[in-house]
């Protein structure tokens, strides 16, 4: 009921003179993005499912009304976090009932989510970003390494994002062709933390989690490395005390797979079953889907070895 009051009276706003509009959209961004953890800290896997959409629907509509940082920050990570825990989620199960039109049709959603995650970030990033990301390899390089601590985070998005997309076009050569500008995105944020970690422990873990995602699916000709892979997925846990799931969940799977060693895979993954989601309740739904996909492999362990 308050957020539908919130957005009549968004767009009673919208009518009225520029000064009043963006006035009420600040205020309605600021508790949004205080409500925010709200879904972050969520116990029940399905009841998220369902009311994210809506809400990221509702933030994009004040979005429209003003170009608000705060919404277009929130909407970035909602559509990226949205991809990787509900729609990559469906496309997974239909992968292993090798169900191909299913598959397709999730790599399509995907490919549809991913790209509004990039889209938020490129308009945070500005308009150099929007020209030059896909442009020849040394104007892509310069662009990420003249990037200021103020890029940080959007760019960390951007390259998660176009992971996500490459991931689910790789069928695909032109987009393949740009893994190495995830790697150099990944590369360049990590750089930063280096010297400037961020305070959220997440965001601080997800560039080790990406890199150890880039290293185990791109074959050794193309830079992949289990074990290097391994130690950034390590890192991850290490930021986040262990807490994050997820992570574990990642490793003992995509490292399992690679090194062709079911112990490690299944003991990672009993490790995270046995870990209740519970440990970081600040990041509760992203442990929920670490259970879940831990217990979703474990299912499949003796097709997978």
């Amino acid at each position: 009921m308050r957020l539908a009051f919130a957005l009549s009276a968004v767009i009673a706003a919208a009518a009225c003179g520029g000064a009043i509009r963006h006035t009420t959209v600040g205020t309605t961004a600021g508790i949004l993005k205080r409500a925010q953890p709200s879904l972050q800290q969520e116990s029940d896997y399905e009841l998220a499912r369902q009311a994210i959409p809506g809400a990221l629907k509702t933030i994009e509509g004040f979005w429209i009304v003003d170009d608000n940082a705060d919404l277009v920050g929130i909407l970035t990570e909602g559509y990226c976090q949205y991809g990787t825990a509900f729609i990559e989620d469906d496309w997974e199960e239909a992968r292993f009932r090798k169900d191909l039109a299913a598959v397709e049709y999730h790599n399509e959603r995907a490919t549809h989510i991913f790209t509004r995650c990039l889209n938020y970030a490129l308009h945070q990033l500005g308009s150099r970003w929007r020209k030059e990301l896909f442009a020849e390899p040394d104007k892509v390089a310069k662009l990420i390494h003249d990037a200021s601590s103020g890029d940080r985070t959007p760019m960390m998005w951007a390259g998660l994002a176009l992971g996500s997309l490459i991931q689910h076009n790789l069928s695909r050569i032109e987009m393949t062709a740009y893994l190495p500008t995830v790697r150099l995105i990944i590369d360049r944020v990590i750089e930063m933390d280096l010297k400037h970690p961020p305070a959220n422990k997440q965001h601080q873990a997800l560039p080790y989690v990406a890199l150890g995602m880039i290293l185990t699916t791109a074959g050794k000709q193309f830079g992949g490395d289990p074990v290097k892979a391994q130690q950034a997925f390590e890192k991850a846990l290490e930021i986040t005390g262990g807490k994050f799931l997820l992570a574990r969940t990642l490793m003992g799977y995509q490292v399992g797979k690679a090194n062709n060693d079911r112990k490690f895979f299944h003991e990672q993954l009993k490790q995270v079953l046995e870990t209740p989601p519970s440990v970081w309740p600040e990041q509760r739904l992203a442990n929920e889907v670490a259970h879940r996909r831990a217990r979703r492999y474990l299912s499949h362990e003796k097709e997978l070895f």
